[in-house]
């Protein structure tokens, strides 16, 4: 299944629970995708996909000034797995695929 499309996330920080909203695209057969929480929005840098396993990096600057690399494992609509910041602990990272409801009732992946 490919994994295009918008993604709710949830961060498990030492310094709490980080929300944060992953949205996934194809451009010219390279995954990209933007990051968007704690009121700035982020570029994705290195996304790869090798199997179910989805990778990428992101510089943020709230709460803290982190680069940060996330590695997590998607199975269907759901992704599970863990970002680190540098020497700081791993933070578990959870997450759902958005979906939409189409005419008829069908539900759809938002891209």
């Amino acid at each position: 299944m490919p994994v295009e499309g918008t993604w709710d996330l949830s961060i498990a920080t030492p310094v709490g629970r980080i929300r944060a909203v992953v949205e996934l695209l194809r451009r010219d057969g390279a995954l990209t995708g933007t990051a968007h929480g704690a009121g700035e929005e982020v570029p994705l840098d290195d996304v790869v996909l090798d199997g179910d396993r989805l990778t990428w990096k992101q510089a943020v600057t709230r709460p803290l000034r982190l680069n940060l690399a996330f590695a997590v494992t998607v199975t269907g609509d759901t992704l599970t797995g863990a970002a680190r910041a540098g020497r700081l602990p791993a933070s578990q990272v959870t997450g759902r695929r958005r979906t939409v409801r189409a005419a008829g009732g069908a539900t759809e992946h938002r891209p």
